[in-house]
C-alpha cells in the first residue's frame, strides 16, 4: 500500500501555532521524501472558518509548482483541486505544467468544490456544482489524455482548445476524483484514472463499504472493471509520535500509539481496496516539524511492506 502525508497550508498572523511559511512547507515536504513516504498532498481552499475567524491559505498551485522543484522523487498532488475556482482548461494546463516541473509525479486530484463560505467572498460562482463539475471534468480529460477539446456547455467552453505543451506523460498525470454521492462516483468511474474520499472514522474502514459498493457498482455501470481504479483515502487524523518507538495517545478519530498499530490500523483499509492512505497529521503541539514527519518512517516502511 502507498502512504502520503498533508501538508497544511492554512493559519492565521501571530496565532499560538506559527502559520506556515515557504521555509516550512518546503522543509516539511523534503521530511517526508526521507522518510519514504510516496507523496505529499496539498488542500486548496481561498479561507477556512474556525471558531477564532477565518484562517488564511497560501494558493495551492504555486506551492506544488514549487515543491516540484524542491523535491527530487516524492509524488506531489493535490488532495482536491476546488473546481468551482479555477476555468477547467486552464486546470488542464496546470496539471500537464506541473508534471512537466515535477518529471512525471504530479496527481491531479479534483473535486467538485466543498468550502462554500469562500465562495461568495471571492466571487467565485458554485451553484448547480455537480453541474458544472460534470462539464469541467470532461474538458480536464479530453485536453491532458486528447490534447484537444470540442466542448460547447451550459457552464464552460473550450471549442477548439488544444494543449500544445504536453509534459512528460502521453496521457498528462492521473486523474483522482474525489466524490462519495453516487453521481460523482459515476463520474470517478467515467474520467478517473483513481477515486478519493476521506474518513474520520480510522477505526471503522466498514464505516466506508456503502461508497465502495456504490463505486463498482457505477464501474459496471460503464463497463470498467474496478481493480483499474486506483483507491485513496485521506484519513483525519493520525497522530505524529512523542518520541522513540511510542506515539501520542491515540483519541477520538485520532490512530496513534506505537508504528506497529498505526500501521496495521491504515492496513485494515485494504479490505476495501484501498490502493493508498494520505495521513492528515495530528501533531503534539498542533505544529508541523520536520522532526515530526521524520518520527513516522517506521510507519511508513510497515505500510509499503503491507
Amino acid at each position: 500500500m502507498r502512504i502520503g502525508i498533508y501538508i497544511r497550508l492554512y493559519g492565521r498572523p501571530a496565532a499560538e501555532t506559527p502559520a506556515p511559511t515557504w521555509a516550512s512547507i518546503r522543509d516539511q515536504a523534503l521530511a517526508a521524501e526521507a522518510a519514504g513516504f510516496d507523496l505529499v498532498v496539498l488542500e486548496d481552499a481561498l479561507w477556512m472558518p474556525d471558531d477564532d475567524g477565518n484562517l488564511g491559505l497560501w494558493e495551492s498551485v504555486s506551492v506544488a509548482a514549487a515543491l516540484a522543484a524542491a523535491t527530487s522523487t516524492i509524488g506531489i498532488g493535490h488532495a482536491v483541486i476546488n473546481s468551482p475556482y479555477r476555468n477547467p482548461a486552464l486546470v488542464a494546463k496546470i496539471a500537464a505544467t506541473l508534471d512537466e516541473v515535477s518529471g512525471g509525479r504530479y496527481t491531479l486530484g479534483i473535486g467538485l468544490g466543498n468550502t462554500p463560505d469562500d465562495y461568495g467572498p471571492f466571487g467565485v460562482a458554485a451553484d448547480r456544482r455537480y453541474s458544472r463539475f460534470a462539464e469541467a471534468i470532461r474538458i480536464i480529460s479530453d485536453l491532458l489524455r486528447e490534447g484537444r477539446s470540442e466542448f460547447e456547455g451550459e457552464f464552460y467552453r473550450a471549442p477548439g482548445a488544444e494543449m500544445i505543451l504536453r509534459g512528460p506523460r502521453p496521457e498528462g498525470p492521473p486523474i483522482v476524483v474525489a466524490g462519495a454521492k453516487p453521481k460523482m462516483l459515476r463520474l470517478a468511474a467515467r474520467y478517473g484514472d483513481g477515486w478519493n474520499w476521506w474518513t474520520g472514522e480510522p477505526d471503522d474502514p466498514d464505516s466506508l463499504r456503502p461508497i465502495v459498493d456504490e463505486l463498482e457498482r457505477a464501474c459496471e455501470e460503464v463497463d470498467r472493471d474496478p481493480a483499474t481504479l486506483v483507491r485513496s483515502l485521506d484519513v483525519f487524523s493520525v497522530a505524529a509520535p512523542a518520541g522513540g518507538d511510542g506515539g501520542s495517545a491515540p483519541g477520538d478519530g485520532v490512530l496513534g500509539g506505537p508504528a506497529e498499530a498505526v500501521a496495521e490500523r491504515l492496513l485494515a483499509f485494504r479490505e476495501l481496496g484501498i490502493d493508498e492512505v494520505r495521513c492528515n497529521l495530528r501533531f503534539p503541539l498542533g505544529a508541523a516539524t520536520p522532526e515530526a514527519i521524520a518520527g513516522l518512517a517506521g510507519v511508513v516502511d510497515l505500510v509499503r511492506a503491507g
